[in-house]
């Protein structure tokens, strides 16, 4: 099996396909394995998309991704988080990283009350 790597700018590598992984995945019909990695808050967590959607190669997939990513979520308590897709049909790999930043409304003024 050869995956092409396209380009990215984020944090993780991406992780060669464990072959039998790969094997199953084609012998079941699945055509993309996504993880979604979030962090942000000192606790990384990690969802498994399989399209079509098959339990038992997602926690399969599951288990191989915590021992091939170093993944901690560590952070300021904002939300992050990689994305890594597995093309298997185009045979390819792509990543792609997001963040949330905070983003201010329009600021409006108020005379100062002052309570008894």
């Amino acid at each position: 099996m050869s995956l092409t790597i396209e380009p990215n700018i984020m944090s993780l590598t991406i992780a060669p396909l464990k072959k039998e992984i790969y094997n199953k995945a084609i012998s079941l019909g699945v055509t993309k394995i996504t993880l979604r990695f979030s962090g942000g808050n000192d606790e990384g967590c990690l969802d498994v998309e399989v399209q079509p959607w098959n339990l038992e190669l997602a926690n399969e997939v599951q288990a191989w991704a915590w021992d091939v990513y170093d993944y901690n979520g560590a952070g300021d308590g904002s939300d992050y988080g990689d994305d890594i897709t597995y093309d298997l049909v185009n045979k390819k790999a792509t990543a792609q990283e997001w963040y949330t930043a905070r983003q201010e409304g329009e600021e409006y003024e108020e005379s100062l009350d002052v309570s008894k």
